[in-house]
């Protein structure tokens, strides 16, 4: 199994409902997101995926999320439903933005990290 990983960010704010302490006030973060994806076997050039692709499609699905309170996003908002927007919850939501995105470039998204701070940070893989 090949491996490819690429580093992003983007600035939000957000705040955990029914939660006790400093969290459940409106505050924001810089996250860095970590995407990795996974190929049994390496296209002609010998990659697993273009960095350059790879880089452009995470940033364009995280322009979405930068500068925003993501509360206001129907999937992290009260009435949307029922995710809080924890870093966990965060890195499943841009892991299903990013799936069949990935897919279309015969690789597999393999998971996504979301760092809150540089020493905590949250992971999702299917």
């Amino acid at each position: 199994m090949y491996k490819v990983k690429v580093l992003s960010n983007f600035s939000a704010a957000h705040f955990l409902r029914n939660y006790k302490g400093k969290c459940e006030n409106l505050h924001g973060h810089n996250w860095k997101v970590e995407v990795v994806v996974a190929s049994l076997k390496l296209n002609s050039l010998g990659m697993v995926m273009d960095f350059s692709d790879l880089k452009k499609l995470t940033k364009n699905m995280l322009e979405e999320l930068d500068h925003a309170c993501l509360n206001d996003l129907e999937y992290f908002s009260a009435k949307g439903g029922k995710h809080n927007p924890s870093s966990e919850e965060i890195a499943r939501y841009i892991f299903d933005k990013l799936k069949t995105l990935i897919a279309e470039k015969n690789c597999q998204l393999e998971e996504i990290l979301v760092w809150e701070t540089e020493s905590s940070c949250a992971t999702y893989r299917e």
